[in-house]
């Protein structure tokens, strides 16, 4: 009985937080003036997806947005690994003058926001030429935070007698970090990987910032883009340029949802 109701209680709050990507699907298949009409229906009276989903993909290089979507968020999320790993390893495992210390540094990391070092990093970019390329796009967010909180976090609840026989062989720092430690770690770096491909596939104000025109234009931008110039109040549209410019992260975390939840519940076992 205590089971049934846990899983009505969490269907219902799955159906909660998914009503708005629902709603978009819906109305991406709908007339723009069926949209707002009373009473609202989840499905549409007269199927409107061939002129909506048409006019998205006449209009809007899909292809392009999607692709630089894919070159800035792996490359971001590349830098972030290599980065975040070693650094993780470090702040857990060495031992070292002043750990506890850069690890509160790390910790007040967190609490600056995005937008405050915007203004020099556009300068920086500016001045190094680098405005409208894909370097703008992901130098920026190479070093992540909380991923190495992350990672901190869970190479702490790595056996300490792994890494002492992993020495006992001969093998260097470097080489645990790769070797040893970062196997163990597939489903925190899958986690991460989530949370990072989600936040700068729908990141809006810095590719906002360092890109002008559609060549280096984020899915996200790109939606803009279509609103500005193509699509008006054909809402619509508007609806069915969402759903494909979603429907990457849909799919990917549909693919690692195993992962992602296997990396959040063992991440920070140990305090």
């Amino acid at each position: 009985m205590a089971s049934g109701l846990r899983l009505l209680l969490l269907a219902a709050l799955g159906l909660l937080f998914m009503a708005p990507y629902i709603w978009m699907v819906s109305a991406s298949l709908k007339a723009t003036d069926e949209l707002f009409r009373a009473p609202m229906a989840l499905l549409p009276e007269g199927w409107a997806a061939i002129t909506n989903y048409g006019r998205v993909l006449r209009e809007v290089p899909v292809a392009l947005y999607l692709w630089n979507g894919l070159v800035m968020c792996g490359g971001i999320l590349f830098f972030q690994l290599l980065f975040a790993i070693p650094a993780g390893y470090a702040l857990a495992k060495l031992r070292f003058v002043g750990r506890e210390w850069v690890f509160g540094a790390v910790m007040l990391g967190l609490l600056v926001p995005a937008h405050v070092p915007a203004l020099p990093l556009y300068v920086a970019l500016s001045g190094s030429g680098w405005l409208n390329t894909y370097a703008a796009l992901i130098v920026p967010s190479t070093i992540s935070v909380f991923a190495i909180f992350l990672f901190r976090q869970f190479f702490r609840s790595l056996p300490q007698d792994l890494i002492h026989a992993a020495r006992l062989d001969g093998m260097g720092e470097a080489a645990i970090v790769w070797r040893v430690a970062l196997p163990n770690a597939w489903p925190a770096a899958t986690a991460f990987a989530i949370f990072s491909v989600v936040a700068h596939w729908n990141d809006l104000f810095w590719p906002l910032i360092a890109t002008t025109g559609h060549a280096r234009a984020t899915p996200a931008l790109g939606v803009l883009y279509f609103r500005t110039e193509e699509a008006g109040d054909d809402f619509g549209a508007l609806m069915a340029a969402c759903t494909i410019m979603t429907a990457p992260l849909v799919l990917a975390f549909l693919l690692a949802q195993r992962r992602f939840v296997e990396g959040i519940s063992t991440t920070g076992l140990k305090g």
